[in-house]
């Protein structure tokens, strides 16, 4: 079969096609939904997020949880084509969401629907969700509570197929330094923007202790700034941003509850939600990557894997370097082979999983 009409390129085609700005997503749902469909296999929608596999689950298997989304950010400036218009250049395939995640999206779609109905020691549930590049509330979390318990899961997003065991979670902080409004030729009020400068330096200085395997340090920066109405009045307020990246080695509540002891500005986190991820060296599903030659390392971008509070690896086709920018692209040729790829890693896990079924089972014959 040629690449190009391999039905992983066909339908990635169809969603680049398909404007799917985070919370926009609708229409490539329903690709997707028509995707499914054509190949006899339900679906449940719950607002912009597909779940399959939920219909035919009897309740006496693990679960393995594949997911990516289908929600893209929306195009630079800098874009030479036209991002909603597939475009290949040999085995190259441009187009807005194409790298980042569409790739592992159809390819997980794909690995879905050609093991669904092999008789494995798992039973696989896929999530297409939405409002991932936003962090919307209406994505994946929306349909956790619909979910039963999950074993471990694979999360979809351009690493190469190398795998991470660990991923650093976001939070951001809007802070507001105070001071007292004067007029800037005589010597009164008090610069909030020279207080904001002593918190700033403080961020950019301070270094918390516990460093990370996988993760590194706590990485904070600020992004944003904003203060002052006119040139001669001393502003009483100075705004901006900190975004922090936070390893495993810490909680979002302890990294906030060190920052209000050093700053004097007011804080307010945007959300605690964006949790960092780690799963276990020895995890079957860890295991399986590294015995289909996975490398493993620490993600320094975020996901929906913050979200989910069960084991999981971030794996899939493409190159996070050329998420997010213009003339975005990605291989046929790395589409073919993570699902193969894929299969190979979830098979590798059923032997896991029968093993450990086994040794469990002679256990408890030999403690009778």
């Amino acid at each position: 079969m040629n690449a190009f009409q391999h039905p992983a390129i066909v339908l990635l085609c169809k969603l680049i096609s398909t404007e799917s700005f985070s919370g926009e997503e609708s229409q490539t749902a329903q690709h997707i939904i028509d995707f499914l469909h054509a190949r006899q296999i339900s679906t449940r929608r719950f607002g912009n997020n597909v779940v399959v596999g939920l219909d035919n689950y009897d309740g006496k298997k693990p679960i393995v949880l594949l997911n990516s989304h289908h929600d893209t950010v929306r195009p630079n400036k800098q874009w030479m084509n036209d991002p909603f218009t597939p475009v290949f250049e040999s085995d190259k395939l441009f187009g807005l969401g194409s790298n980042d995640a569409g790739a592992s999206l159809v390819s997980l779609i794909c690995v879905y629907v050609d093991l669904h109905q092999l008789e494995l020691p798992f039973h696989l549930i896929l999530v297409t969700s939405a409002e991932e590049e936003n962090s919307g509330s209406n994505g994946f979390e929306s349909v956790l509570p619909f979910l039963p318990k999950i074993h471990c899961g694979i999360v979809g997003e351009p690493t190469g197929m190398n795998a991470a065991i660990a991923e650093r979670g976001l939070m951001v902080l809007d802070c507001i330094a105070k001071g007292k409004a004067g007029h800037a030729a005589r010597e009164e009020g008090e610069n909030a923007i020279t207080n904001a400068i002593k918190d700033i330096y403080w961020f950019q200085n301070f270094q918390f202790p516990k460093i990370s395997e996988w993760l590194g340090s706590v990485k904070m920066t600020v992004t944003i700034i904003n203060a002052g109405s006119q040139h001669n009045v001393v502003p009483a307020e100075c705004e901006f941003t900190v975004d922090l990246r936070i390893p495993e080695t810490y909680t979002h509540e302890e990294i906030l509850q060190t920052i209000r002891q050093n700053i004097s500005s007011d804080i307010k986190p945007r959300s605690l939600r964006m949790r960092s991820s780690f799963i276990e060296i020895d995890h079957s599903l860890v295991r399986a990557a590294k015995f289909c030659g996975k490398q493993l390392y620490g993600s320094p971008t975020s996901s929906d894997q913050a979200l989910m509070l069960f084991p999981t690896i971030k794996i899939g086709p493409g190159d996070s370097a050329r998420s997010h920018t213009a003339d975005e692209y990605i291989y046929c040729s790395e589409i073919i082979n993570a699902i193969s790829e894929y299969k190979n890693i979830l098979l590798r896990l059923g032997e896991e999983l029968n093993e450990t079924l086994k040794k469990n089972t002679t256990e408890i014959l030999k403690a009778k």
